[in-house]
């Protein structure tokens, strides 16, 4: 009975967004986009350093890329030739470090280090974590991260340069999006079956967690700040939220799933702001959408399309000092988008 009362006032509030007139559904989400000088090179998920720089991999350039807001210019560093960077994060003190997904790495960037020495590399198990993916860093230093084709999730420990990776025990599970709660316990979405996973911080256990849909294929996850759990599910248009409190799902159909079937959702990035607000890209429509989804409510809060069309967005970082929300596009753009207060 929830789940069927959740997915009709998910239908009757897209229904009232699409009533309005359509500026009303742009006004509040604002995006900007910067064409990124390197041709079809995929630049994708940027992270603000503390210097308020922007920096993002190209993915299919095989590089770290920097954008600087206030004078609007890139610059980059290369990598080596197929390193396949996927994702980067930045920590407290400026080092940057990206996942060298398709060259069995974790690397380290110091920015302010001598042309040519700048990078370091960790490398990762080839047996269980041959592709880091998706990197995140705990409040200790630790860095998680997933390996979604060696079905392992990992954390390395900068100081050491020690790696340690668990296997998912459901094989081809593909652990992709991660985020960790107040505990420092990692959450982790598996892309290739309808679970989550659980791995506990101190012990170093893995836990799987089966969403009740069968169908379910769950893609990036946000916790927030009341330790909820959050996934939007990629292949038949949901927005989800865990509480492994009671250990209880609720789901909401997205905007396009509701209007349009399931062909006219596929979110993908995600990401919380400040205010526990959930934002996430359909990427199956041209232009992408993106959508804004207020828990407190339970109702979808804006939405706007990403001029450039996106193709697919893929991963989003929110900057709480800016409130606003930075991402990659498929169309080699680096965007921005202003929030609703």
């Amino acid at each position: 009975m929830n789940k069927i009362i959740h997915y009709s006032l998910g239908f009757l509030v897209t229904c009232l967004l699409l009533m309005q007139p359509s500026h009303a559904q742009t006004d509040a989400i604002s995006i900007q986009e910067w064409v990124v000088p390197w041709d079809s090179t995929r630049p994708r998920d940027p992270f603000v350093a503390p210097d308020g720089k922007v920096w993002f991999v190209g993915q299919a350039g095989h590089y770290a890329g920097v954008f600087d807001p206030d004078t609007e210019q890139f610059s980059r560093i290369d990598m080596d030739p197929g390193t396949g960077p996927h994702n980067l994060i930045v920590d407290g003190n400026g080092i940057v470090w990206y996942a060298g997904n398709r060259a069995a790495h974790i690397g380290r960037i110091d920015p302010n280090a001598e042309a040519g020495k700048q990078i370091k590399k960790y490398p990762t198990p080839k047996d269980t974590a041959a592709d880091p993916h998706t990197l995140i860093e705990a409040a200790n230093g630790l860095l998680w991260f997933t390996s979604q084709s060696s079905n392992g999730i990992g954390r390395l420990n900068p100081d050491t340069g020690s790696v340690e990776v668990l296997t998912v025990p459901t094989k081809r599970a593909r652990p992709y999006g991660i985020d960790l709660d107040s505990d420092g316990n990692a959450w982790v979405v598996l892309l290739g079956t309808n679970k989550l996973a659980r791995v506990d911080a101190q012990a170093f256990t893995l836990t799987e967690i089966e969403i009740p849909r069968t169908a379910a294929r769950p893609r990036r996850v946000a916790v927030t700040s009341d330790d909820l759990i959050w996934y939007v599910d990629y292949a038949e248009g949901y927005v989800g939220q865990y509480d492994a409190k009671t250990e209880s799902f609720r789901e909401w159909q997205t905007p396009g799933r509701s209007t349009e079937g399931i062909r006219g959702s596929g979110p993908y990035a995600m990401t919380a702001d400040a205010q526990d607000r959930l934002w996430f890209v359909e990427t199956f429509p041209n232009p992408n959408r993106l959508i804004g989804f207020d828990p407190a409510s339970e109702s979808f809060i804006g939405a706007a399309d990403v001029p450039s069309g996106g193709g697919s967005v893929r991963h989003m970082y929110y900057d709480k000092n800016t409130h606003t929300i930075w991402f990659g596009t498929d169309t080699n753009n680096l965007a921005q988008a202003r929030l609703p207060e």
